[in-house]
């Protein structure tokens, strides 16, 4: 699957980013909540056709679990280089996590509309320069 601009959104089972506003801008958004409580991520084991069909990746699950850390860690080493990604952490987990976060942007809140704007531009910029 290859859909150009497409976004991944990777947050708790109770949110989402503004995907009305992502997908304005020409942004089509696949979710994914995490692996349920007591269940393996796919990414962890077998690979995951999300995350290697996103353009850009949005991710806010709860650093404190190890799964989700392990989760984030395996993202880092499989989204290609020219595919944005960033990672939204709460209060003071920036600087706890800070070995985890090297080399990915963070947010400490949760995205404004100009972030998120910011963002699907550089998603854009990305698919632009991998076609030229």
């Amino acid at each position: 699957m290859d859909v150009e601009g497409l976004i991944l959104d990777v947050t708790p089972a109770d949110g989402e980013f503004d995907r009305d506003f992502l997908e304005k801008l020409g942004h089509p958004v696949l979710m994914c909540h995490g692996p349920e409580m007591g269940h393996l991520c796919p990414i962890l084991k077998d690979g995951c056709d999300m995350v290697t069909a996103a353009h850009g990746v949005v991710f806010q699950l709860d650093l404190e679990r190890a799964q989700h850390r392990a989760i984030l860690q395996r993202y880092q080493q499989v989204v290609a280089d020219d595919v944005p990604l960033v990672v939204v952490v709460a209060e003071g987990q920036r600087a706890k996590y800070r070995d985890l976060l090297s080399g990915v942007r963070v947010w400490e809140s949760e995205p404004t509309a100009s972030e998120l704007d910011g963002f699907a531009a550089e998603v854009e910029a990305a698919d632009w320069s991998r076609e030229s």
